[in-house]
C-alpha cells in the first residue's frame, strides 16, 4: 500500500480565516500556491514512513488533513498506531507527539518481534516520543482451529504469560483464530519471541493431544487466569534476567558500551536528501531483491571489532591506586581502527541501584562488568593467586568501585605460620610442617611399586601398631608444646594448638592397645614414681575383660583434663554467696575432692557425704532419685529448697537434663555428666558415645561444636550453622564407637573445618588421618581433597620434596592409575625454581624413588622459557629426551661454538646423542653432519701410513663428495630456516675439507684425479672467493695436463 498523500485533496479543504491572516494569504487564487503552501506547512508536522508494508493509524493524508485543518494535531495524536502487514501493530495509548518522527527508523517489526528505537544514542526518556505506554499486538504463525486442545491452549497462554513477564511486559490475551498475541508495555526496547521460539510455542504439543474440540467453551477470563508455565527456552538477552538484572537496563548498557554500527535495514538505501518532496511516493524493492539483500547481508557480518568507549577519569599516565596490589587495565585495543565518535565516554554513577551481587559479594558495579570486554572474568594464577574486578575480596567497606580496577590478591594458605602481626615465622614453618614430617617418615613405612610402562612408582604407606601408638602420639605432642612456646602467636592460634594436643591425647586413649604382660601404669604413676625403687617391678597380667573398663579410667581422666579450665573460667564469674553452684560447676569437670571439700568447710556434712560418692554406686544413685520421688508423692513444696540444692540432687540421682534446667554447659561436660552421673561404672564408652549422639540427633544434647567456634573469637560463634561442622575429638568417639562398621562421615571429620577455622590449613589433621588409617580404625581412598589440600600448603611455603613425599603417600586407585605422576610432574614444573636451588630438596626427591629423567626435564623446560639454551641441552640429554636435545643442538648450540672453536664440547655432545640416533629424526643431516666432519678432518690430517690405511687420494675424494653432497642436501632442505651463524659453519667445513683435500692432490696422483678433487671442491658451499681462488689452480693444472699430453 502506497503512504504519498494525494495533495488534490485538500482542495476542497474549508480553511479558516484565521489561518489565512497568520500566513498573508488570500482565498481567491488558491489553487497552486495553497497546494505548495500546506506542503510546506505538513512537512514541519508529519511523521515519516516510506515502507511499502508499514501504515498508521490515522493514515498519512488523514494526519494532514487533520494538521492542516486542526494545527498542532500531530502533538497530540490520540491512540496512534503503528502497524505492519502481517506481523503486528503498536497502539500507543492517550495521546502521543508524533511531529517529526522517522517511523521507518524507530519502529522495525520483525516475525514476532517488535524494536522500537534500536539506537539507544536517540532514544528519549519514558514518556516522551514513542518510547511510552502502548499496547502491542503481534501476529504469530496461525494454526487451524481443530490444531488446540483446551490443554494445548492453556500451556501456550502459559508460555505466553510467561515470555511477558520475562520482559517487563503485562499480558493481555492471545486469540488462537487468528494468532494475535496482545500485551501491554510501559516503555520500549525489544519485546517478542525469536523464531526457534515462536516454532516451539506453537508447535510444543504432542500428536496425542492434537484432537480436534470445541473452543467455544473457553472463557477470555479462564485464558488470563492461565499460570505461566516455566520454559527453558529464553530470549536471547535473557541471560541478565536469569541473574536477577533488568535485561533492558543491560541492553541499554550494552549499546552504550559497545556502540553498533549503522547499518542499512530492510534492503533499503537510507534517508532522501532534503531537496526531494515531502509526499512523494518512493520505489519499493521487489520481494525477490530484498530477500537476497537481506541474505547477502547475513552471510557477510561486518567484522568490525567495537571498541569500548574510555572512562573519562582514565588516566593513561597513572597507575596509582589507593587498593595494595590494583592496577588500572591499561588500553588493551591498540593498532585496531577505531570509528571515529561524537562521544566523550561516560561516567559511572556509583549511586545505581545494587544489583544481588553488587549488594552480597564485591560491590562492584555489576552493570559495567563488561567495560573492559566481553571476555574478561575472574581467573586463578599459579600458587592461589586470584585475578579480579571491583572491591578486593574480604574488604569491610560498602563503597561501589569501578569494575576496571584489577585487583591481584593471593589466597592465604600459609596463616597458621604468621603471628600477631601477620608477619610469618620461620620456627612456626619447621614446627609446623618440617618436624611433623620428620616424625611421619621416621615411622615404618610399606613399599608399593606401582608399574607404570616405561617407569615405576614407589607410593608408600605408613605402617603403625596400636601398641607403639603411644609413643607416636607423644612426639608429635612434643612438637605441638614447642609451637605453644613461640612467641607473638595469635590468641586463637594457641587454642587450637591446645586442641591439637588434647587430640592427640584422645586418639592414645581411645585406640591404643596393651601387652598383657606389660607394665602397668595407673594414672597415678606420676604421683607415686619416687615410691618405686628402681622402676622396674612387674605387674601381673592384665585381665582382657578389664580392658575396656581401664580405657574408659582413661577417657574419663581425658574429659576431666579437656574441661577443667572451661569449669575455672565458669567458677571465677561468681560471687562468694554462690557455694551451691560453685559446687555444682565443680561436679560437670568431676572435680569431686574440691567439691566435697567446699561442702564440707560450709557445714553441709550430709551433702558433703553425698558428694563423695557421686558418681560411684548406682545403689547410691538409687536411693537418692527414690528419694527424691518420695518428697515428690508426699507434695513437698521445692520452693522452700534453694533451686541449686535440688539441681544437685537431681545430678546425684543421674537425672541430668532435670539438673541442666535452665544450665548452658558445653558438650564436652554434658558427655562427661552423662558417662559419670547417668551410666554405671562399668558401661562401655561406645554405649555412651552413641547415647550422646542419640540425645544429639533427637536434640536434648548440645551441639558438639569445633573447638574454634566453642572457645574461639564470637564471630566464629556468629557464622557456624548448626550441624555444619563438628569437632574432631567428636568424630574421634564416634569412629571408636563404631570400629568394625563402615563410618561413613571421613571426609566431613578429617575435611579443616573439623579442627580449624581456615579451610585451607590441613597441616595436622593429615598426621590425624595417616596415624589412624595406619592403625586400621578405617579404610579410604577417596580424601585426595586432604591431600591435595596439605600439598597446596607445603608448595606455599617453599616445601617441595614434602609435598611430593606427600603425594606418594596418597592411595592408588585403578581408576586414575596416573594421578600420583601427573601431580608429582607438575609440582616439579610449576616449581622448578624453588627445589633446584636447593640440594638437599634435589636428593630428597632422588630419594623418594622420582626419576631423574623427571627432574631434568622440568629444569629443561625451565631454561628454554628462559632463554638459557646451553642448560636446557645439557637437561633434555639427562632426561633423554633425544629429539628435542636434537633440535636445539642443530639450531640454537652447535654453531656458536663451532664459531668459538670449542669443538671437543660439540663432539662430548654429538657423540652422546649419537648412541640414540635412531630416535632422532633426520640426524644425518643435523648433528650427524658434524660427526662427519671430525672424522673426515682427522682422517685427512693424518700421516702418510695411516693414509694409506684409508686409502688413495681417490678414497679420499669419495669421502669429501660424500661429506659435500650431505651439506648441500642439509642446505636445501633447511632453507631459508637455516640462520646465518649456521650457514656460516657449514661453509668453514667445507672449505676446511677442500683445504684438507686438495693439499694431498699434490705428488703421486693423476690429474684426472686431481681434476676430480677439484670437481668436488666447486660443489662445496664455498665462499665465492675461495672458490675463484680454487679454480685459478684448477685452470693452471689443467694447462699443465694438456702440455703434458701435447709433449
Amino acid at each position: 500500500m502506497s503512504m504519498a498523500v494525494d495533495l488534490r485533496m485538500l482542495e476542497s479543504v474549508h480553511v479558516p480565516q484565521s489561518l489565512h491572516k497568520r500566513r498573508r494569504i488570500s482565498v481567491d487564487g488558491v489553487d497552486n500556491f495553497l497546494s505548495y503552501q500546506v506542503s510546506r506547512q505538513v512537512e514541519t508536522s508529519l511523521p515519516t514512513l516510506r515502507r511499502s508494508d508499514y501504515y498508521t493509524k490515522p493514515c498519512l493524508s488523514e494526519l494532514a488533513i487533520e494538521e492542516f485543518t486542526n494545527p498542532g494535531y500531530c502533538g497530540r495524536v490520540l491512540d496512534f498506531t503503528v502497524g505492519r502487514v502481517g506481523y503486528g501493530w503498536i497502539k500507543f495509548v492517550g495521546e502521543t507527539d508524533i511531529r517529526c518522527l522517522d517511523l521507518d527508523g524507530i519502529i522495525k517489526f520483525n516475525r514476532c518481534e517488535v524494536i522500537v528505537y534500536e539506537d539507544e544514542s536517540s532514544k528519549p526518556v519514558v514518556g516522551q516520543g514513542l518510547n511510552k505506554k502502548a499496547e502491542v499486538t503481534l501476529v504469530l504463525r496461525p494454526k487451524p482451529l481443530d490444531y488446540f486442545t483446551k490443554g494445548h491452549l492453556r500451556k501456550i497462554v502459559g508460555i505466553l504469560k510467561h515470555k511477558t513477564a520475562s520482559q517487563g511486559a503485562q499480558f493481555l490475551s492471545f486469540d488462537p483464530l487468528n494468532g494475535e498475541w496482545k500485551f501491554l508495555v510501559q516503555h520500549f526496547s525489544r519485546f517478542g519471541l525469536s523464531e526457534d521460539e515462536e516454532d516451539t510455542v506453537m508447535n510444543d504439543v504432542s500428536p496425542e493431544a492434537r484432537v480436534p474440540t470445541e473452543l467455544n467453551d473457553i472463557e477470555d477470563s479462564d485464558v488470563d487466569e492461565v499460570t505461566a508455565l516455566e520454559d527453558p527456552t529464553l530470549l536471547s538477552h535473557s541471560l541478565p534476567a536469569h541473574l536477577g538484572l533488568d535485561p533492558i537496563r543491560m541492553k541499554e548498557l550494552r549499546l552504550l558500551l559497545f556502540p553498533a554500527e549503522e547499518v542499512e535495514e530492510d534492503g533499503f538505501s537510507g534517508m532522501h536528501s532534503r531537496d526531494s518532496p515531502p509526499f512523494v511516493k518512493e520505489p519499493s524493492m521487489t520481494p525477490l531483491h530484498y530477500s537476497s539483500s537481506k541474505t547477502e547481508r547475513k552471510l557477510s557480518p561486518h567484522l568490525v571489532r567495537k571498541t569500548p568507549l574510555a572512562l573519562i577519569e582514565y588516566n593513561p599516565g597513572s597507575f596509582s591506586s589507593n587498593c595494595q596490589g590494583s592496577m588500572l587495565m591499561a588500553q588493551q585495543n591498540k593498532g585496531l581502527h577505531l570509528k571515529a565518535s561524537t562521544s566523550e565516554g561516560f561516567k559511572l554513577d556509583l549511586k545505581l541501584l545494587k544489583t544481588p551481587l553488587a549488594g552480597g559479594h564485591s560491590h562492584i558495579v555489576v552493570d559495567a562488568a563488561l567495560f573492559m570486554g566481553r571476555s574478561f572474568r575472574v581467573g586463578w594464577g599459579p600458587n592461589g593467586v586470584l585475578v579480579h574486578s571491583g572491591m578486593p575480596v574480604g574488604s569491610a567497606s560498602a563503597q561501589c568501585v569501578l569494575s576496571s580496577v584489577i585487583n591481584l590478591q593471593k589466597v592465604a594458605i600459609d596463616n597458621v605460620i604468621r603471628d600477631e602481626s601477620n608477619q610469618v615465622k620461620k620456627e612456626l614453618i619447621d614446627l609446623c610442617f618440617d618436624s611433623p614430617l620428620n616424625i611421619h617418615k621416621e615411622l615404618n613405612h610399606e613399599i608399593k611399586r606401582v608399574d607404570l610402562g616405561t617407569f615405576d612408582l614407589k607410593l608408600q604407606k605408613l605402617v603403625c601398631n596400636r601398641v607403639t601408638l603411644p609413643e607416636v602420639c607423644r612426639s608429635y605432642i612434643e612438637i605441638i608444646e614447642k609451637q605453644l612456646e613461640v612467641s607473638s602467636v595469635p590468641p586463637l592460634s594457641r587454642v587450637l594448638f591446645m586442641h591439637q594436643v588434647m587430640v592427640w591425647e584422645l586418639v592414645k586413649v581411645l585406640f591404643s592397645a596393651r601387652k598383657l604382660r606389660a607394665e602397668f601404669k595407673s594414672l597415678e604413676a606420676d604421683d607415686e614414681e619416687d615410691m618405686v625403687p628402681d622402676g622396674r617391678q612387674k605387674y601381673p597380667e592384665v585381665d582382657p575383660e578389664a580392658l575396656p573398663v581401664m580405657r574408659r579410667a582413661e577417657f574419663s581422666y581425658w574429659l576431666q583434663e579437656s574441661v577443667y579450665h572451661r569449669v575455672q573460667e565458669d567458677i571465677s564469674s561468681l560471687d562468694e554467696s554462690s557455694d551451691l553452684e560453685h559446687i555444682f560447676l565443680l561436679l560437670t569437670g568431676r572435680q569431686l575432692d574440691a567439691a566435697v571439700e567446699l561442702a564440707a568447710s560450709r557445714g553441709d556434712v550430709r551433702l558433703s557425704c553425698l558428694l563423695s560418692q557421686a558418681g560411684g554406686s548406682p545403689a547410691t544413685r538409687s536411693d537418692v532419685a527414690h528419694q527424691l520421688d518420695i518428697w515428690r508423692k508426699n507434695g513437698m513444696d521445692f520452693n522452700f529448697f534453694e533451686e541449686n540444692r535440688v539441681r544437685l540432687l537431681e545430678l546425684l540421682a543421674g537425672n541430668i537434663h532435670e539438673a541442666l534446667h535452665g544450665v548452658k554447659i558445653d558438650w564436652r561436660r554434658f558427655l562427661g555428666l552423662l558417662m559419670w552421673y547417668q551410666f554405671s561404672p562399668d558401661i562401655s564408652l561406645p554405649v555412651v558415645f552413641n547415647t550422646y549422639q542419640k540425645l544429639l540427633n533427637d536434640g536434648n544434647a548440645p551441639y558438639p561444636v569445633p573447638i574454634y567456634v566453642d572457645e574461639g573469637p564470637v564471630e566464629e560463634a556468629r557464622n557456624w550453622e548448626i550441624g555444619e561442622h563438628f569437632d574432631l575429638a567428636y568424630y574421634l568417639m564416634l569412629l571408636h564407637a563404631r570400629q568394625e562398621d563402615d563410618f561413613g562421615a571421613l571426609k566431613t571429620m578429617f575435611s579443616a573445618f573439623a579442627s580449624t577455622n581456615d579451610p585451607l590449613d590441613y597441616h595436622m589433621i593429615w598426621h590425624h588421618r595417616a596415624v589412624l588409617e595406619a592403625i586400621g580404625t578405617f579404610s579410604s581412598n577417596d580424601l585426595h581433597v586432604l591431600d591435595m589440600g596439605f600439598v597446596s600448603q607445603l608448595l606455599c611455603v617453599g616445601q617441595c620434596h614434602w609435598a611430593i613425599y606427600v603425594v606418594l603417600h596418597m592411595t592408588h586407585r585403578e581408576d586414575y592409575p596416573y594421578l600420583q605422576t601427573n601431580v608429582i610432574r607438575e609440582i616439579l614444573f610449576q616449581y622448578c625454581e624453588v627445589w633446584s636451588a636447593q640440594d638437599s630438596q634435589w636428593r630428597f626427591i632422588e630419594n623418594l624413588g622420582v626419576p631423574s629423567s623427571w627432574l631434568h626435564e622440568a629444569l629443561a623446560i625451565y631454561f628454554s622459557y628462559n632463554g638459557d639454551l646451553t642448560k636446557a641441552l645439557h637437561h633434555f640429554i639427562e632426561s633423554s629426551h633425544w629429539q628435542k636435545a636434537h633440535s636445539i643442538f642443530l639450531t640454537s648450540v652447535a654453531h656458536s661454538l663451532f664459531l668459538s672453536a670449542k669443538h671437543s664440547e660439540i663432539w662430548r655432545l654429538a657423540t652422546t646423542m649419537e648412541d640414540h640416533k635412531s630416535e632422532i629424526e633426520d640426524w644425518d643431516l643435523g648433528a650427524g653432519i658434524f660427526i662427519s666432519f671430525y672424522v673426515l678432518r682427522s682422517s685427512l690430517q693424518e700421516d702418510s701410513n695411516t693414509m694409506t690405511e684409508l686409502g688413495t687420494l681417490e678414497n679420499k675424494n669419495d669421502e669429501c663428495t660424500d661429506f659435500i653432497e650431505r651439506l648441500n642436501k642439509c642446505l636445501a632442505v633447511s632453507g631459508s630456516k637455516l640462520s646465518v651463524d649456521a650457514r656460516a659453519v657449514y661453509s668453514k667445513m667445507a672449505e676446511e675439507v677442500c683445504s684438507l683435500l686438495l693439499s694431498d692432490s699434490g705428488e703421486g696422483s693423476s690429474g684426472e684425479v686431481q681434476l676430480s678433487c677439484f670437481d668436488t671442491v666447486f660443489t662445496a658451499p664455498v665462499p665465492e672467493n675461495v672458490r675463484s681462488y680454487h679454480l685459478q689452480d684448477a685452470v693452471s693444472l689443467f694447462t699443465s695436463c694438456l702440455s703434458e699430453m701435447a709433449q
